[in-house]
């Protein structure tokens, strides 16, 4: 077998490092940490998300993420609105849009670059071949 399971997984690993690294670098300019822009990219997608779901969905606790929120709110890149019962809905403000907008750009040609060695068909079965080893979300 020419990749052990193990070695699939480093390799899976030092891409995630790798991109990491260079998604903090590209997003620094604009004043923004990755989990920051995660945030955005995430309210964008799913506005009124609450506290604990966008913590879920950023790799957070909910503690952790409840002070990143209030700095992010603080800077006016988010607003936190009052929900049912003690939820706190979260939706992004117009300076929040327009710094997702900016960060997807610097984010897309990261990745871009990252895997210009694929060809399209390659980036497919890629993505193909991770979705069926993450199988089905065991937390959904």
């Amino acid at each position: 077998m020419k990749h052990q399971p193990a070695d699939v997984a480093l390799a899976v690993k030092r891409l995630q490092h790798r991109h990491h690294r260079a998604l903090s670098r590209a997003l620094a300019p604009l004043g923004l940490s990755l989990v920051q822009w995660d945030t955005l990219r995430h309210l964008h997608r799913e506005p009124d998300a609450s506290l604990h779901d966008l913590a879920v969905l950023t790799f957070q606790t909910d503690q952790s993420f409840g002070s990143l929120a209030t700095r992010m709110a603080e800077r006016g890149l988010i607003e936190r609105i009052p929900g049912p019962g003690r939820a706190v809905k979260h939706r992004l403000t117009a300076k929040g849009e327009q710094l997702r907008a900016e960060g997807q750009a610097a984010v897309n040609d990261v990745f871009k670059s990252s895997f210009h060695n694929l060809s399209a068909a390659q980036l497919q079965q890629l993505g193909d071949l991770l979705n069926t080893a993450l199988g089905p979300d065991p937390t959904a």
